[in-house]
Formats: C-alpha cells, structure tokens, sequence
C-alpha cells in the first residue's frame, strides 16, 4: 500500500512539473504582447503626453498585470528616488524582477538596450527607440508562439512519462 501511494506521489509530482513547464511556453507569448503594449503606451505618454519618464513608469504599472507591473513600478521607484539614472533604475529593475516572467533573455537584452537611450536623449530619438524595441519584441513573440506550439504539449507528456519512468525504475 506504501508503495502505491509512492508512486501515485511520483507519478503526480513528474506530471505537476510538466503542466508548469506548459504553462511557461503558454506565459511568455502573452507576457511579450503586454510588453509591446507597454512600449506603445510608452511611445504615447512620451510623444502625446509629455510626461516625464518616472510618472510614464508608474501609470504604466497601474495598467499592467504582473509580473511586468512590478518590472516598471520597481523601476518608477527607482527613478523618483533620486542619484540613479533612468537606465540604472531600469537595469536594477529587471534584475531584480526577472525571474518572476516567463520571458526569456532575448527580450531582456532589448529592455537592456532601451534603458541606454531612455532619459538621455530627447524625445524624438526616444520614441524611435521605443519603436524600435517594439518591432524586436514582435519577432521574439512570434517565435515564442513557435516555441509554445512545438513544445507545449511535448512538455506535458515528458512530465508524466518522465514520473513513470522513475516509478518503474524504483519498483
């Protein structure tokens, strides 16, 4: 009996670790499309609105769901705080909020090139930056949708199999 609870255990935990895992190539197409989102709201509040980067940041906060909530409230925080640039605010930020996405380093390098240009040069070159960084976020979306359709299902049947596996070989 102790050993068909084991492997129920086992068998459960190898297939939990395969849902998570589907559900990560599931997140990050979605997390990239909210990051293009911010960056065209970003665009706006910069060329429209007039408002300075920090309050940007924060408004853009309130409008997003986490985990990217936290990267630009963390780096509005940062900025309002005083003594650190607008691109060491950002760089702060994302490292101390990027475990908690599901994306992965590609869209991190191109927050990190677009914190070089943010707050120091003016508006127009940082608009076409933000533009920039958009179209670079579109094409890591569509290959994260490629990612997602190639190994989301593959993810879920490795875990189960996977359990197995270790069930048979312990018994």
């Amino acid at each position: 009996m102790l050993k068909l609870i084991g492997a129920v255990l086992i068998l459960l935990s190898g297939t939990l670790a395969g849902f998570h895992q589907a559900a990560r190539f599931a997140a990050r197409p979605k997390q990239i499309r909210e990051l293009i989102l911010a960056m065209q709201r970003l665009e706006t509040e910069i060329s429209y609105g007039f408002t300075p980067l920090p309050d940007a940041f924060r408004k853009m906060s309130e409008q997003l769901g986490e985990p990217l909530r936290s990267i630009f409230r963390s780096a509005a925080i940062h900025m309002a705080s005083g003594g650190i640039t607008a691109q060491e605010s950002i760089q702060r930020s994302l490292h101390e909020n990027w475990k908690r996405t599901a994306m992965k380093m590609p869209e991190r390098d191109i927050l990190h090139q677009l914190s070089f240009t943010l707050g120091t040069s003016d508006r127009q070159d940082q608009i076409k930056h933000i533009a920039l960084a958009a179209q670079q976020l579109k094409h890591e979306e569509a290959v994260a949708r490629d990612e997602q359709a190639k190994y989301e299902k593959i993810s879920r049947s490795l875990g189960l199999l996977i359990g197995a596996l270790i069930v048979i070989l312990i018994f």
